[in-house]
């Protein structure tokens, strides 16, 4: 009789989605399903109509309310499946009102009634969002990671990437509120929290003379000094600040694990991309950030199959993955979004897509082994978690041989690789 949530897509996503429970438990919201969409791929959008269409199956006479990206660009899409009751734009999901307002007497129709698609959509011109407050995750009980939205939307109108047309312009969480929240989360039991946005190294830049990420960052640890971890998540190496460069070679506290959003290793193709940086720049700046801190690792988003791109340009790509030294890949299929520019490009056969995009997971896991097995008989710090597992400092996943409680940091050394992690007594 609770609020059955189902999340896609980003941390960002699983952040807002806690707002969401929070929000809708208060008012007495109850016995309903809500699914909070992703858009960045066509694949994500199908899901979320799989997700409705057995949310239905399993409790046919519960209202399922579908917001996220994915509503939010395409409400009518969901608006128009029977099993619907409520389309909620990216907005309107994180205010209460809304919620009060489905909570009142009869606002919901049972589910397989003859709404009109219409009457069912509550999307606002997310274009016009203004509010910029800082959403996190509870942290409490077991839970020994929070995560904090400082950031939403994005300025950048990278040819590939529909995202903007979901979160909106970029806007940032004031200084003052995000660390309040931060603050929160540390009495809640959090000893890591990850501060997460849709374009985080472009937090505060929508404002003149604006806070950087680097202000924020230096801020949150100094007014923090209980908490014993800070980790960021996906970042736009060109637009990290020189405060933040410093904070990442100097403080011990701000994990040595940046993941970067790369997309490709080929210039032509970054190109037409409208990305910001050249491939030079990007293996230049993993080995500067090397230099400022030995024990750093990274991460990257890496796209196969990018319109015009050849085999030549792909090679690039998978080259990158060594020039850069990544330990964590993230490696996606192209896939073209209705309205972006990239969908209008020439594209690559759907089969060579498939194929690099195979190609490019196997080298994503090789480099991955690469990082665990250097790791093996080396001293790590873990942050220990539910399930007898924890993080180290890199956020090299570590399972226990023995019962571990959550939320300890612990001195181990692995003895052996298993999978995507490494073993430890």
């Amino acid at each position: 009789m609770g609020v059955e949530l189902v999340t896609f897509g980003c941390r960002l996503n699983l952040v807002e989605s806690e707002t969401i429970e929070r929000q809708a438990l208060a008012t007495g919201l109850a016995d309903v399903a809500v699914i909070n969409s992703c858009a960045v791929t066509a694949e994500a959008v199908r899901q979320a109509g799989q997700a409705i269409r057995r949310l239905a199956r399993d409790k046919p006479d519960r209202p399922i309310i579908v917001t996220g990206c994915a509503a939010q660009i395409e409400p009518g899409r969901f608006a128009a499946m029977p099993e619907v009751a409520r389309v909620l734009g990216n907005a309107e999901k994180l205010d209460a009102a809304h919620w009060r307002t489905l909570a009142s007497s009869n606002s919901l129709r049972a589910v397989g009634q003859t709404d009109e698609p219409a009457s069912k959509i509550v999307v606002g011109d997310i274009m016009q969002a203004r509010d910029a407050s800082p959403h996190r995750t509870q942290a409490l009980g077991q839970h020994t990671r929070g995560f904090l939205q400082v950031q939403n939307g994005c300025d950048h109108r990278c040819t590939f990437c529909v995202i903007p047309l979901g979160r909106g312009n970029a806007r940032s969480a004031p200084v003052d509120e995000a660390v309040a929240q931060a603050r929160r989360l540390v009495a809640d039991g959090a000893s890591e929290i990850v501060l997460t946005g849709v374009d985080l190294t472009s937090y505060g830049r929508e404002q003149p003379n604006g806070p950087t990420l680097g202000t924020l960052v230096g801020a949150m640890l100094a007014a923090l000094p209980e908490l014993k971890r800070l980790r960021l998540s996906s970042l736009d190496a060109v637009e990290i600040d020189d405060e933040l460069r410093t904070l990442i070679a100097e403080e011990p506290r701000l994990m040595p694990h940046l993941h970067l959003s790369l997309q490709s290793g080929d210039d032509l193709v970054l190109k037409r991309m409208k990305r910001r940086h050249s491939r030079a720049e990007a293996v230049a700046f993993c080995k500067e950030m090397r230099d400022l801190r030995p024990d750093i690792v990274f991460g990257a988003d890496l796209i196969a199959g990018f319109p015009t791109e050849d085999e030549a340009m792909f090679s690039r790509t998978l080259a990158l993955i060594e020039e850069c030294g990544l330990s964590y890949v993230h490696g996606f299929p192209f896939s073209a979004r209705p309205g972006t520019p990239a969908a209008r490009m020439p594209q690559v056969a759907g089969s060579e897509i498939k194929e690099r995009a195979a190609r490019l997971r196997e080298a994503a896991e090789a480099a991955h082994a690469r990082h665990l097995g250097a790791r093996i008989g080396r001293p790590l710090s873990v942050l220990t978690e539910r399930g007898d597992t924890g993080r180290a400092e890199d956020f090299t996943l570590v399972r226990f041989g023995s019962h571990v409680a959550p939320g300890q940091i612990l001195p181990v050394t692995a003895h052996a690789q298993a999978g995507k992690s490494l073993l430890a007594a």
